[in-house]
């Protein structure tokens, strides 16, 4: 960031104090001029409040947008338009006369011209400092957009009419880009310079040549002596660089260097270093969707699987609910507990009858006899 000398700092602080002065004198005549009309305070401060109050808190706020590196959107340049304006028509209509009129009028512009003018002063100063030309660059993208525009209406257009007059508004558009871009005026300088100095490097060698006995000896000091390197500026240097790389690289470099800056003023600024690009290629680039990435997993088990039971008939079914029970267990117990856990209706003489044939089953079988089995 390049700093004020305090020379600089004294010539601001000498213009500035004029300009205030001015201005405080501007206001005080036009509330004298309103208190002598209406005869009320009140309504006098409010006028000049109005009028060139106005004018300082636009010029105020351009100035804040300035240090913030942003452009001052249209409401706010419009004020400051507007607003000498409106105190210059309110000084006629509170004249009570042709010449009272004109006096009326032109006192305000005091107050509006150091308002704005102290604002100018601000983002100079901003601009000095930083290198960042806001406003002209808001100027450089809209124009950019709009070139962009007309040229793809002069490509693609159906209509014959549309696309000529589509391509003398591109010529006339290349006109305006870079009007008022401080930085790019000085880089074209430095280019013409070099120029320049290889010219006349060329018209001075032509005219001091040596003759052909001195060309020898001339050659060989030459071949001695290394050329100098010619004279490359910065910026030379860095839009060589980003000519090398690809665009899309190149449009990434330029947002994380400049993250706050929208797609239109980005393709202004990468214009001015030799790639060609327009907002929508920006912003596409910008606004590309981040890469996903798929893994396949085997699903897991919703819940412990158990191993099926083994089908039983309704007998089965009776003599398991009465095991489970126990022996005490009623006939009327063992229908609820089928009809509950089992969702069988059974009824209790079955139940009954099923347990009787259980016990038959059971006293029936077989008894061991002693000393019989074992080992042979």
């Amino acid at each position: 960031m390049r700093k004020l000398t305090t020379g600089q700092k004294a010539m601001l602080v000498a213009a500035a104090v004029p300009m205030v002065a001015a201005g405080a004198f501007g206001g005080w005549g036009t509330y004298t001029n309103v208190v002598s009309e209406f005869g009320r305070a009140a309504t006098a401060a409010g006028v000049v409040a109005a009028g060139e109050g106005v004018a300082l808190i636009l010029a105020l706020v351009m100035v804040g947008l300035t240090l913030l590196g942003q452009s001052a959107p249209l409401p706010v340049r419009a004020g400051l338009w507007t607003a000498p304006i409106g105190a210059a028509i309110t000084g006629i209509a509170v004249a009570d006369s042709t010449t009272e009129a004109i006096v009326y009028a032109i006192t305000p512009m005091a107050m509006t011209a150091s308002a704005e003018g102290l604002g100018l002063l601000a983002r100079r100063v901003v601009i000095y400092q930083t290198g960042v030309d806001a406003e002209a660059q808001r100027r450089n993208a809209e124009t950019v957009q709009r070139l962009a525009y007309q040229q793809a209406r002069a490509a693609n257009h159906p209509g014959k009419v549309v696309r000529k007059w589509a391509t003398r508004r591109s010529w006339r558009l290349v006109g305006r880009v870079g009007v008022g871009d401080q930085e790019l005026g000085a880089e074209l300088v430095d280019l013409q310079r070099t120029r320049l100095r290889q010219g006349a490097d060329a018209a001075l060698a032509g005219m001091l040549s040596l003759g052909p006995a001195d060309e020898a000896p001339a050659a060989a000091a030459a071949s001695s002596t290394p050329a100098p390197a010619p004279y490359r500026s910065a910026t030379d240097v860095l839009r060589e660089s980003l000519g090398e790389m690809d665009p899309t690289d190149a449009i990434r470099v330029a947002h994380d260097a400049r993250p706050d800056m929208p797609p239109a003023e980005l393709a202004s600024l990468l214009v001015s270093y030799g790639i060609v690009v327009d907002p929508v290629q920006v912003a596409l680039v910008l606004h590309k969707p981040t890469p996903e990435h798929t893994i396949e997993r085997a699903d897991a088990a919703a819940h412990p699987q158990v191993s099926e039971l083994p089908p039983v008939n309704l007998q089965e079914a009776v003599w398991e609910a009465a095991s489970t029970l126990g022996p005490e267990a009623k006939a009327k117990q063992i229908a609820a507990h089928l009809r509950e856990q089992r969702r069988l209706v059974v009824d209790e003489p079955y139940i009954r009858a099923a347990l009787s044939r259980q016990k038959k089953t059971v006293a029936g079988a077989p008894q061991a006899r002693p000393m019989e089995g074992g080992y042979a």
